[in-house]
């Protein structure tokens, strides 16, 4: 029998040690997560967090899951405003600092229920960006150290021709009359992501879909996500590298940039550059993939779980 997931929510009261009355926008929300363990031991203290890119959601790992579970207890988050999680009432609050907050506020619940030793990062784009904010911030409260952080298919560098063209779909209000109607219409948006069989683009484009009020299916996110996104400029954009690198130089985890080969938000460029300065991390290309490898594919979750466990992985 194929292993499922186990849907289970957190309270994300806001920014951790912020007065009251100074919470960020959204402080007050529910997340939801899906929780894989196939190791036999519930309070497992190795934790890899899968956290998803922009308009996705937390069971786009299902398949990495499945391969990490018998080594590791793997959590993998509906970002606020996507799948399970609540919508907020606030879209200002959509952004890398909330979401970070969340995340501390996931780890620390996780720790509390099971001590955690051990904790890994996977992070897809947004999720990569995520997981920068994070580990590059000493003096967080989180329960261990990332020791191993994946950033697949992203970096501090966010190439303004991606972020333009991912502008132009997200928030878009779809509808659609069938799963397989909104299934080809998600491939059209996102045929970079490269090639997968039917059957697996099926299981990563249902639980984007959601049914909508009216009949059919609408996708799973708020649309209100796009505000904040379509507000950048090539000069906050920029604003924003320089942050992320001072973030980057400070990684102290072991880190792996995975690219896809014709990835329009990725450049070689960045890649030789996060090589070469704070965590200087190793990087694999894989061919035939633009933004972002799905990490579907048996080679590239291969990838993943050698990273984090060994080739015997």
């Amino acid at each position: 029998m194929t292993s499922q997931p186990v849907l289970r929510f957190v309270d994300c009261p806001g920014a951790p040690g912020a007065p009251r009355g100074e919470q960020p926008a959204g402080a007050g929300h529910r997340m939801a997560y899906w929780e894989w363990n196939e190791t036999g031991d519930a309070h497992h203290p190795h934790v890899v967090l899968c956290v998803h890119g922009l308009t996705r959601q937390g069971r786009d790992f299902d398949e990495l899951a499945r391969r990490l579970a018998g080594r590791a207890r793997v959590i993998c988050p509906d970002v606020v405003g996507r799948g399970h999680s609540d919508w907020l009432q606030d879209p200002a609050g959509y952004g890398v600092p909330l979401y970070a907050f969340d995340m501390l506020g996931l780890l620390t619940a996780l720790h509390a229920e099971a001590p955690i030793a051990t904790l890994d990062w996977v992070g897809t784009s947004m999720g990569g960006l995520i997981g920068i904010a994070l580990c590059g911030q000493t003096g967080l409260p989180l329960p261990a150290p990332v020791r191993k952080l994946v950033l697949n298919d992203v970096g501090p560098v966010l190439e303004w021709p991606a972020l333009e063209r991912i502008g132009q779909y997200l928030g878009r209000p779809l509808r659609f009359a069938t799963v397989e109607e909104g299934a080809a219409a998600l491939w059209l948006l996102s045929s970079s992501f490269g090639p997968h069989s039917p059957e697996a683009w099926h299981a990563l484009s249902e639980p984007m879909l959601r049914p909508a009020p009216e009949g059919g299916f609408g996708l799973h996110y708020d649309p209100a996500i796009a505000q904040a996104f379509k507000a950048m400029t090539p000069e906050s954009a920029a604003q924003s590298e320089a942050q992320l690198w001072s973030l980057y130089d400070a990684i102290q985890a072991d880190t792996l940039v995975l690219r896809g080969a014709d990835s329009d938000l990725l450049t070689v460029a960045s890649v030789v550059a996060m090589a070469g300065r704070g965590p200087k991390a190793s990087a694999i290309e894989f061919a035939g993939v633009g933004h972002a490898p799905t990490l579907v594919d048996e080679a590239q979750s291969r990838v993943v779980a050698d990273f984090l466990f060994g080739p015997a992985g």
